[in-house]
């Protein structure tokens, strides 16, 4: 994570700082309002920490000023204001948590890691033994072996991957990946012959597997 801190005080930032630097959280840093809002609004950060007194702009206004701005970064009010109508304001104001002061570093942590999780977009990921497919990325690894394939490979692969373990012919694949082109006679084979080398020779345990006079099929399991 990449993080903003908003405060004040140099040395609780610094000490923050210190300790989120430790679970190896990068740490960037605004002494007043109006110099958080220019780093919030100029750079990306996973999560800011904003207090509410501070110089120039009280943090409840630096939370408005970026929410109007359509910054949707998630923030963590830490402030020592902890009555009820201060964190409702603060909720009001567009921050996602609110934390009193003082708090112990590993609460802040866990609310900061939470807080982190809860703002991921969901990663689509698909896994068939120790093979794993992030289809929007185009990531595809064996265990901890990145695997390096060509378009053609990437797109059968993922297709029997969507399909798994559903046997899938050779036509269909090649109306999938060629729809109406026309493709050579024992174009498939050569990438097939490829894409193995790439996802299976190395390993071993055999994953693309073939149903004589059927098609293919991605699985654990081989054919009986």
């Amino acid at each position: 994570m990449k993080i903003l801190i908003i405060e004040d005080d140099h040395d609780l930032s610094l000490a923050i700082s210190e300790y989120l630097e430790l679970h190896n959280i990068d740490c960037d840093f605004a002494y007043n309002g109006e110099t958080g809002i220019q780093l919030a609004s100029q750079q990306t950060f996973d999560c800011v920490i904003l207090d509410n007194m501070l110089p120039k702009t009280q943090g409840m206004a630096v939370c408005r000023e970026l929410r109007e701005q359509g910054i949707d970064t998630p923030v963590l009010m830490l402030t020592a204001c902890g009555a009820d109508t201060d964190q409702l304001e603060g909720f009001r104001a567009g921050v996602d948590d609110y934390v009193v002061k003082p708090c112990t570093m590993p609460l802040l942590l866990a609310r900061l890691q939470a807080l982190h999780r809860r703002h991921q977009p969901v990663r689509e990921c698909i896994t068939i033994a120790d093979l794993t497919i992030y289809p929007k990325e185009h990531i595809a690894s064996r265990g901890d072996t990145p695997l390096k394939l060509t378009p053609i490979g990437w797109n059968i692969l993922l297709l029997l991957a969507r399909r798994s373990p559903t046997v899938v012919s050779k036509s269909d694949i090649e109306e999938a990946i060629w729809a109406s082109e026309d493709v050579r006679q024992g174009t498939i084979n050569v990438h097939l012959h490829h894409l193995r080398k790439v996802v299976d020779k190395p390993f071993a345990k055999t994953l693309i597997h073939t149903h004589v006079g059927i098609g293919l099929s991605l699985s654990e399991a081989a054919p009986v």
